[in-house]
């Protein structure tokens, strides 16, 4: 009986040590050499300034002169209150929300596009990714805002649409999911643009 108290003991001892330490050590070691921005959360900063994340979208609501990000579930946009909304297609409440999001997103983009209709918006500009933070929206939805965007700022929509162009990702692996539109780096460009 001492024997096998002694040998539990003992496993128990290597066991928390390989995988409580060692591993966590050298996945962390990793992933900063070979993933080093990523593993730091690909912060984004200006004039030494953290500005936000290239993973983590941003609110930029009631900010008109910006392109929106996708619908949130988290408030605020903050990372800490992610998560997805758990609403069937099917549930009454999820499609009072998504009405919701596509007639504010019609009431701020028709000023600028009067023939926008509710067929073209894309399901992006209403619905929240599983995160609810996700930094990118499509391509489609970023075309729709150019015009207010570039409106209110007095750029031309060319100039704008080429920056879009300049800040969207491609397919991973060049086959795998959708080109995006990071939000938070197409409205620093913007910034820049407008100097």
């Amino acid at each position: 009986m001492r024997r096998e108290l002694i040998s539990s003991a003992l496993a128990v001892a290597v066991l928390t040590l390989l995988l409580g330490l060692v591993y966590p050590l050298v996945v962390t070691g990793v992933s900063q050499v070979a993933f080093h921005g990523r593993a730091n959360g690909e912060r984004i900063t200006r004039d030494r300034k953290l500005v936000g994340s290239k993973l983590i979208g941003q609110d930029f609501r009631g900010q008109r002169r910006y392109f929106q990000a996708r619908p949130s579930t988290a408030s605020s946009y903050d990372a800490a209150g992610s998560g997805f909304t758990n609403l069937g297609p099917n549930s009454r409440k999820a499609r009072e929300t998504y009405a919701a999001s596509l007639r504010a997103y019609l009431a701020l983009e028709r000023p600028f596009d009067a023939g926008l209709s509710a067929r073209e918006v894309p399901v992006d500009a209403v619905t929240s990714s599983a995160s609810g933070v996700d930094p990118d929206i499509s391509q489609a939805n970023a075309a729709i805002q150019s015009r207010r965007v570039a409106a209110l700022r007095g750029l031309p929509l060319a100039r704008v649409r080429a920056l879009i162009r300049q800040h969207t990702d491609g397919r991973f692996l060049g086959v795998l999911g959708e080109p995006g539109v990071n939000v938070l780096e197409l409205n620093l460009a913007l910034d820049r643009s407008s100097r």
